[in-house]
């Protein structure tokens, strides 16, 4: 049997060859590629044409979700997992939105693992039970009519307040996020704009209070 392809990309190492060693066990599926960032998840994908690509929410140069619309336009027969701490109904909506056919908790199993590989690989779509529960939950909300209040910022936006909350300045900030300063400063700007909170103690008890961060980060 040929095995499915997969080209892994993660911008830790430890997570990465952690990933890597759980598919290896497995029968029929080969890992045939792995990148540290967004960027060079695209050029691998587009050098080797995977039936799979596991690609890390948050990385550099390109988040995983940038990375998913640029592979989901220009490569279609490579089914998208995104690889996310988030269980948040938002993330899952926009990894969708970006062309993903998977949404992987990190936390989540061997066994999971290969049962979103082999169900993207077969065109279908897999999303891991506890962002699919916060998924229609949503919608049971919406078709409810019950008011749900809205997210006020974008996934980026959150990742750089979660950033923010853990202390991290801008510069590090940019660095992390693989964006310049100036980038970085904007986004900052734009989300004290959108929360009207203009310190940074006040974005940190947001942080906590929406369940980005735990009070003892």
């Amino acid at each position: 049997m040929t095995p499915i392809r997969v080209v892994l990309a993660d911008d830790h190492t430890l997570v990465r060859a952690g990933v890597r060693s759980l598919l290896e066990a497995l029968r029929d599926i080969a890992v045939i590629a792995e990148a540290a960032d967004g960027s060079e998840a695209v050029d691998l994908i587009a050098a080797h044409r995977p039936d799979v690509a596991l690609l890390d929410i948050n990385m550099p140069k390109l988040s995983g979700l940038e990375a998913a619309a640029r592979v989901a336009r220009d490569f279609p027969p490579t089914r998208v997992i995104i690889l996310s701490m988030h269980v948040d109904e938002e993330y899952v909506r926009e990894a969708i939105r970006a062309g993903a056919s998977g949404y992987l908790l990190k936390d989540s199993g061997t066994t999971e693992l290969e049962t979103a590989i082999r169900a993207v690989a077969r065109g279908e779509t897999y999303l891991s039970p506890a962002a699919s529960t916060h998924l229609v939950a949503g919608f049971q909300r919406h078709e409810s009519g019950e008011a749900a209040a809205p997210d006020p910022l974008t996934p980026r936006q959150r990742e750089v307040l979660r950033l923010i909350a853990e202390g991290l300045p801008t510069k590090a900030i940019a660095r992390r996020l693989g964006i310049s300063v100036k980038t970085a400063e904007a986004h900052r700007t734009q989300l004290m704009d959108r929360l009207d909170i203009h310190e940074i103690a006040g974005l940190v008890r947001y942080a906590i209070r929406t369940g980005l961060v735990a009070a003892d980060d």
